[in-house]
């Protein structure tokens, strides 16, 4: 049976939380919600708040991971991460937008992962 492309999504943010940890970040949350935005991770290393945005792919089909996310994912993703900030009363914070990358076999072993640090630059 083929899995859902929830299901990949769900497996590549379940294996960057883990890549995120192993090189020293702390995972604060998962999968926050605000209004229509959706932040996959939110993480902290040296005080600093990392949003990270995952994306995982089977094939390049679609294009890669890093193409998937274009302007308005972005602009959104900016919005979702400053509410995150008020919210958790964080608003003097230093942050950043990552991007977590990953590549999947057909099998669901992970061929490629990449993180990009400060992806995504702040208004």
């Amino acid at each position: 049976m083929r899995a859902t492309r929830s299901e990949v999504g769900a497996w590549g943010e379940d294996i960057a939380a883990k890549y995120l940890r192993e090189h020293g970040f702390t995972i604060r949350e998962r999968n926050w919600r605000h209004g229509h935005g959706e932040l996959d991770i939110v993480a902290e290393r040296d005080s600093v708040i990392i949003i990270v945005e995952v994306r995982t792919r089977r094939s390049d089909a679609y294009g890669t991971p890093e193409e998937s996310v274009r302007a308005a994912k972005r602009a959104k993703l900016i919005v979702t991460a400053q509410a995150y900030l008020d919210a958790r009363g964080l608003t003097d914070a230093q942050w950043q937008i990552d991007f977590v990358a990953i590549d999947l076999d057909a099998h669901n072993a992970v061929r490629r992962i990449d993180h990009i640090a400060c992806a995504i630059s702040q208004p």
